[in-house]
């Protein structure tokens, strides 16, 4: 075996030994490392975008901390198959805002609990560009 095919094996066989050492193995590891959206988390600034997806399926979860009781949300993606869906809870847990990605516009959540909120993007066999914005509301 040369060098090259060591270093190759060892590039191979390193994640799956961390996997198994962390408990965090998940099937999807490839289709994982095809999935990065460019997130902007700040207070009160949430920006979200994924461009390129291809029959992706994924639930991801992100925190995200707001001083107001309710949000503005802009949607602008493009999806071209599949299905989408935003989900905005307080820092209590409540549902303010629930809605298919692929309806654009500018929407405002219902009131809730400032603080800590949960920003939740559901894809079911998703293809296309999922984008969109929530910011402090007034």
């Amino acid at each position: 075996m040369s060098a090259r095919e060591a270093v190759s094996r060892v590039r191979q066989v390193v994640p799956v030994l961390l996997c198994v050492v962390l408990g965090s193995c998940r099937v999807d590891v490839g289709v994982r490392s095809q999935f990065q959206p460019q997130v902007i988390n700040q207070t009160d600034n949430f920006q979200f975008l994924a461009s390129g997806v291809s029959n992706l399926t994924r639930t991801v979860q992100y925190t995200w901390q707001t001083t107001g009781t309710r949000a503005n949300v802009a949607q602008s993606s493009n999806v071209t198959v599949g299905t989408a869906t935003l989900t905005i809870r307080d820092a209590l847990g409540t549902q303010l805002y629930s809605n298919d990605l692929r309806a654009d516009g500018n929407f405002v959540t219902t009131s809730g609990a400032a603080g800590a909120w949960t920003i939740e993007v559901a894809l079911t066999g998703v293809s296309g560009a999922v984008s969109f914005r929530v910011q402090k509301g007034s």
